[in-house]
């Protein structure tokens, strides 16, 4: 039996079993989040160009932008996906070096609404492309990570498994939604190395091209249901080879999305142990810049590799620079989104301290990558004082959880600016009771 047809086989006792609570707790809690990231990326590049380009797909169909605006389902979806991945606020799957919730819940969302889905289904849906695309992130590997950008590779099946599940896609399509999703894969890490709008794409195209697969598949259309595991296929084209037997082996007793790392920053999430660091450092000895003589980063070798701009000159290099967020974290308390706009970016006393900021790769550190983000920081103080801090995992991660109550500050405040904080309110209590809900009305923004 093929990868695809395990996961097929799995989408069938999926759609005839209940769900512990505790997995739609945290199916809500991802729905959360996602609305936290989606709201704050509307703003951003390239959602205006994206919403022109889209014209023709909009004000019609039965899905939603996060403008409202009506739409077709894939229009929504690439859109949306888009908008929930350019703030860089989204969830991830550390072990599978995955953002899943940007493109997995545009495309559940999309294929629910364009169906009429209750709010139940919704949320049955979305859990199921978080354990699907996630367990296929994890069996590609670190190798896979080297070039390619997993939310956009892997993301495309966490949509094509929530827009089947949508669909109710029996095992044999459900397989073959996975099988042409395959193929639609893609996304380079080389598309955010220089500063371009390219990065948010990824989601929305992956959420599109995963729904796309699975409405394609439940009108009969066929893939190679061995794209996964053949010589051909993914795991040797895209990653070292790697073995599929056990891809589905703990699905249905273990559940990936109650494991999953919401950010307590703003930016690249390889950046965020060591912030943590420079906060509790900061804290801890009451530091001001002008204290600092220099701060050594200890961390993994992808945080150099993806958070690599040492002199970051916009908002997009900054959010990639180890060097920026530490200097700014050291300096203003906090890597919120006003770390972004043009007056922190060129704040005098955090551009003179991010040139006391150097980074390198700590050999221990980064054997345990992806399943351990650590950073160590070291400063020594102009006063000759050494000071070092080792964050072994970072805040918001599965060993230090977000509660339910510090992911609502986090939906308010990045909510609020946008659709207004009593209305920010009334779809956070929907999202809560949401499994109640006859239908998805109350999410439309």
């Amino acid at each position: 039996m093929h990868a695809t047809e395990v996961f097929g086989r799995y989408a069938q006792d999926y759609h005839q079993s209940a769900l512990p609570d505790e997995v739609i707790h945290h199916a809500k809690r991802a729905l959360i989040d996602w609305y936290a990231s989606l709201f704050p990326g509307l703003a951003a590049d390239p959602l205006a160009q994206l919403e022109d380009v889209l014209a023709d797909d909009l004000d019609r169909g039965r899905a939603r932008l996060g403008n409202g605006r009506s739409a077709t389902a894939r229009a929504a979806a690439l859109f949306n996906g888009t908008a929930a991945h350019a703030a860089e606020v989204d969830d991830s799957f550390r072990d599978a070096m995955y953002h899943p919730g940007a493109a997995t819940i545009a495309a559940a969302l999309a294929a629910s609404q364009d169906a009429g889905a209750s709010g139940l289904a919704f949320l049955r849906a979305l859990v199921l492309g978080y354990e699907v695309s996630t367990r296929i992130g994890v069996v590609m590997g670190r190798p896979h990570y080297r070039f390619w950008h997993n939310t956009g590779t892997v993301g495309t099946f966490g949509a094509a498994a929530a827009a089947a599940g949508a669909l109710q896609l029996g095992p044999l399509p459900f397989a073959h939604a996975l099988a042409t999703a395959a193929t639609f894969a893609a996304g380079l890490q080389q598309a955010f190395r220089m500063d371009s709008m390219s990065k948010p794409l990824h989601a929305g195209r992956a959420a599109e091209a995963g729904l796309l697969a699975a409405q394609m598949a439940a009108r009969g259309v066929t893939g190679s249901l061995d794209v996964l595991d053949g010589e051909a296929g993914l795991g040797q084209a895209m990653s070292n080879g790697p073995d599929w037997s056990q891809a589905g082996a703990t699905l249905g007793r273990e559940f990936h999305i109650t494991r999953l790392t919401f950010k307590n920053h703003i930016g690249c999430g390889h950046t965020f142990a060591a912030i943590d660091a420079a906060l509790a450092l900061r804290e801890q000895h009451a530091l001001q810049p002008d204290d600092i003589a220099h701060v050594q980063v200890d961390t993994y070798q992808p945080a150099l590799d993806i958070a690599c701009y040492d002199r970051p000159t916009t908002a997009n290099e900054a959010r990639f620079s180890l060097h920026y967020v530490v200097a700014t974290a050291l300096a203003r308390g906090s890597v919120r989104l006003a770390a972004y706009e043009p007056a922190q970016l060129n704040d005098i006393r955090t551009r003179d301290l991010m040139t006391r900021v150097d980074v390198r790769v700590d050999p221990a550190i980064d054997a345990a990558f992806p399943g351990q983000r650590a950073a160590r920081v070291e400063i020594i103080t102009r006063a000759g004082a050494r000071l070092v801090h080792l964050q072994p995992n970072r805040k918001g991660d599965p060993e230090l959880p977000l509660s339910d109550t510090e992911l609502e500050s986090k939906f308010l405040e990045l909510s609020g600016p946008v659709i207004g904080a009593s209305r920010a309110q009334t779809l956070l209590e929907h999202i809560w009771h949401l499994d109640c809900a006859d239908g998805l009305q109350g999410l439309v923004n």
